[in-house]
C-alpha cells in the first residue's frame, strides 16, 4: 500500500495566529450557505452504532494495531501545521485516541513539553488501556519527569487546544461535536480537525453506480460548509484547507480490508441485510475493471481529507434594548478582559 499526496487548493480564510507566510493582503470570505446539521445522507443511527462499538477487545492488544494507518499518517501531516501557530498551549486533548490515532500522543508531548496532556474517550476503558499503552519504557531518563495523561472529564474552558483528527466525517450529530469542543476550550485556545471530504472513494462510487448498488457511503462535507458550522458553532477565524492522498492496493483483497478498519457504510440508502458470494466474486471482478489503476496495475483509492484550525473568540455582547448573557460567559469575560485591539 503506498500514497500520493497532493496539495489542491487552501480556502482563503485566514487567522491572526498564523505564521507570517500568510499576508495581510490575504482576504477572508464570508460563505451564506447555511450548515448541514449533519453530513449529507448519513444514517444518525448507524453512526452512533459504530462509536459505541468497543476498541479495546483484549489486554494483549498492540497499539500498531489500534489505530487504522491513514489516521496515522494525516495525524502526521496535521502536526506539522502546528508549526505555523504561534500559541503555545498550557493544557491540550486529545479527541478519541484510539479512532484518531496514538502516535500524535508522543508528537504532541514533544512539541509542547511543558503542557499537560489529556485523553477523552466514549468510555473510561479505552482512555486507560491507551494511558497504559502509549507511556514511554521507565528506563528511559528522558520521561522520568514525564507527567501521565490525564483522563478525568473535562471542565468547561480547560483546554488550550482540542486535538481531533478524521473524527468529524463519521459524527451523527456534528454540531453537538462542535459545540462541546468549543465548550472545553479556553477563550483564546484553538481547534484543530481533520475529517474526509466530499472526493474521498470517487472511484468505488463510479463502480457502484455503473453497477447500480446503493453509494458504498454517505456523502462527506464540503470545507466551506465546515467553516460555516464553526463560525455558527461560536469559534472565530477559521482557516481550512484540504488535499488528496492516493492509496494503491495489490487485489480487491487488501482494499476492503484497509476499508473495514477505517470504518462503515453510513449511506442512509445502503445495502440492507447481507451479502451472498456471488455478489463479492461481482464486486471484485468490477474492482477490476473498473477501478483507477496506477502505472503498476494496482487498485487506487483516493481519500479527500479535510484539515481545519479554528480559535475561541472572547464572548461578546450584542447592544439592545435589553441584552442577556449566561452566567458561564459572563464568568468568561470578567476573567479576560477585552484587549485593546476588542475595544470600541
Amino acid at each position: 500500500m503506498t500514497w500520493d499526496g497532493q496539495a489542491l487548493q487552501m480556502a482563503h480564510w485566514l487567522g491572526k495566529y498564523i505564521a507570517n507566510q500568510y499576508t495581510a493582503h490575504s482576504q477572508s470570505i464570508a460563505f451564506n450557505r447555511m450548515p448541514h446539521e449533519r453530513p449529507p445522507s448519513l444514517d444518525p443511527i448507524a453512526a452512533r452504532r459504530w462509536g459505541a462499538l468497543p476498541l479495546v477487545q483484549a489486554s494483549h492488544q498492540t497499539a500498531s494495531a489500534a489505530s487504522p494507518w491513514l489516521h496515522e499518517e494525516v495525524a502526521r501531516r496535521m502536526e506539522e501545521r502546528l508549526a505555523f501557530i504561534r500559541l503555545q498551549p498550557k493544557s491540550w486533548v486529545c479527541w478519541n485516541p484510539l479512532r484518531a490515532g496514538l502516535n500524535i500522543l508522543a508528537l504532541l508531548r514533544r512539541r509542547y513539553p511543558q503542557a499537560i496532556g489529556h485523553l477523552l474517550a466514549d468510555r473510561e476503558a479505552e482512555m486507560a488501556w491507551v494511558q497504559a499503552n502509549v507511556q514511554a519504557p521507565w528506563w528511559k531518563p528522558s520521561t522520568w519527569f514525564q507527567s501521565k495523561l490525564k483522563t478525568a472529564p473535562l471542565k468547561p474552558h480547560s483546554m488550550d487546544l482540542v486535538w481531533a483528527n478524521m473524527l468529524l466525517h463519521q459524527a451523527a450529530d456534528p454540531q453537538a461535536l462542535l459545540a462541546e469542543w468549543h465548550r472545553v476550550l479556553a477563550v483564546d485556545g484553538f481547534l484543530m480537525f481533520s475529517c474526509l471530504g466530499p472526493d474521498t472513494l470517487k472511484e468505488l462510487r463510479t463502480v457502484y453506480a455503473k453497477e447500480g448498488w446503493p453509494m458504498p457511503s454517505h456523502e462527506f462535507t464540503d470545507m466551506h460548509d465546515w467553516g460555516d458550522m464553526l463560525v455558527h458553532a461560536g469559534f472565530a477565524e477559521p482557516v481550512m484547507d484540504m488535499e488528496k492522498i492516493t492509496l494503491t492496493y495489490i487485489n480487491p483483497d487488501k482494499l476492503v480490508e484497509d476499508l473495514r478498519n477505517l470504518g462503515r457504510n453510513f449511506h442512509v440508502s445502503r445495502f440492507k441485510g447481507l451479502r451472498g458470494k456471488n455478489w463479492y466474486k461481482n464486486f471484485q471482478n468490477a474492482l477490476l475493471s473498473l477501478a483507477q489503476k496506477d502505472s503498476q496495475g494496482r487498485l487506487a483509492l483516493t481519500f479527500e481529507v479535510v484539515y481545519g484550525h479554528a480559535l475561541k473568540p472572547q464572548p461578546r455582547i450584542k447592544v439592545a434594548s435589553q441584552s442577556e448573557i449566561n452566567l458561564d460567559d459572563m464568568r468568561q469575560m470578567l476573567q479576560n478582559p477585552l484587549k485593546k485591539h476588542d475595544q470600541v
